[in-house]
């Protein structure tokens, strides 16, 4: 398939899912890129920043959507999603300090698990 062709697939698709499925596409485009910085095996390449910029934005933008008074998610589960937003978000913080790629795991591992749970996968 063409790179354009492709990129128009993707287009479409983002456009007919839902959110469910959006947020654990990119969960998976976030551990992905973790992924590839540890494969890349350079731990100060614009490659590890890029990825760990990427998953500190998404992860800001759960846990600001956690703490909206008009959420519809119980108070439960949004305090659940900001626990592990904050967790999230300081151990990519210390990674953009101190990029130890032993430690990207729990990441990535965060990543594709929320990802599975949203996909309904175990």
């Amino acid at each position: 398939m063409s790179n354009s062709a492709a990129s128009a697939y993707a287009r479409v698709a983002t456009t007919t899912a839902s959110p469910r499925d959006v947020e654990a596409q990119t969960l998976l485009k976030a551990a992905n890129k973790l992924q590839d910085a540890i494969n890349n095996a350079d731990p100060l390449s614009e490659q590890t920043t890029q990825a760990l910029m990427f998953n500190r934005k998404l992860w800001t933008i759960f846990l600001s959507e956690a703490m909206r008074d008009n959420n519809p998610q119980p108070q439960d589960v949004r305090q659940k999603i900001a626990n592990i937003s904050v967790f999230v978000l300081s151990q990519t913080a210390a990674l953009l300090m101190s990029p130890q790629f032993d430690h990207f795991r729990p990441l990535i591992e965060i990543n594709r698990n929320i990802a599975a749970g949203l996909s309904g996968r175990p």
